[in-house]
């Protein structure tokens, strides 16, 4: 049985990085927190055909070999059911193969961490910003999280990912920002992602005392080396063969309102 090479996580590290949970297959090569090079595939029906010749190529475009590689990293979800599982599984198969540790990150934190350093490097971005991450989950439901971005390279996580109704989400976040002082309040709060799906039914809560922005944006799979390579550098990696992909379901309370806002339209 092959056995993960310990790689010392002080020393220097090199990740191959990728993703399969929206319409892109992203893929990446980071060290030490820069990207070295990346590629990405709108065949969103052909990620699993894809998937290990885009990896070789931008390894060869790179001139990096397996041995260079520390860490094999992948989004874990949440997002398109297959296309999750095709990561994982891809994911899983190198890092056993090559005897490399592995670190999942969550897809919807890279989607936000990337469009967050786009944004903080425009000069009309604010200084601190809530970024929301969002996937079509169909039905009026979104896959989603809320983060906090600042330009001093802070990043933290305000919730878990989840799958939210979407319009009970935004009034969600509004009643948090009012309830919050005005000195503690971001500059804007940026809706990132593929949002298309959000064409026509866009409406947010017009008592909100920050501006809600949509931010288009592609998902890139540096995002997903350098979040993974935090969490090696931690001395965090995930078990290869109990690595399983992060679907999110929603919770019982929301199946309950769900159910029963169906049978009052009834």
């Amino acid at each position: 049985m092959n056995e993960a090479i310990q790689a010392d996580p002080k020393s220097g590290c090199t990740a191959l990085a990728f993703d399969t949970s929206t319409s892109v297959l992203a893929a990446a090569l980071t060290r030490n927190g820069e990207t070295l090079g990346s590629s990405r595939s709108f065949t969103e029906r052909n990620h699993s055909v894809r998937i290990v010749s885009d990896l070789r190529d931008l390894m060869e475009r790179a001139g990096v070999r397996r041995e260079d590689v520390d860490v094999i990293a992948v989004g874990q979800g949440p997002g398109s059911y297959t296309g999750v599982r095709i990561a994982v599984s891809a994911a899983k198969t190198l890092a056993w193969a090559w005897g490399k540790p592995l670190v999942g990150v969550s897809s919807l934190e890279a989607i936000a961490s990337g469009t967050w350093a786009s944004l903080a490097a425009r000069p009309d971005t604010g200084d601190e910003a809530w970024i929301v991450p969002l996937m079509d989950a169909r039905r009026g439901q979104a896959y989603t999280s809320l983060f906090r971005g600042n330009r001093h390279g802070e990043w933290t996580r305000l919730e878990e990912d989840g799958i939210r109704l979407l319009a009970d989400w935004e009034r969600s976040l509004s009643d948090r920002l009012r309830a919050l002082q005005a000195s503690d309040r971001p500059a804007a709060v940026y809706f990132v992602g593929e949002i298309g799906f959000l064409e026509g039914k866009w409406n947010p809560p017009a008592e909100s005392p920050v501006p809600f922005l949509l931010e288009p944006s592609v998902l890139d799979a540096g995002a997903v080396g350098l979040l993974a390579e935090r969490r090696f550098r931690r001395g965090e990696r995930d078990d290869v063969h109990g690595f399983v992909p992060n679907y999110t379901q929603l919770t019982e309370a929301e199946v309950n309102l769900m159910k029963a806002k169906t049978e009052r339209a009834n």
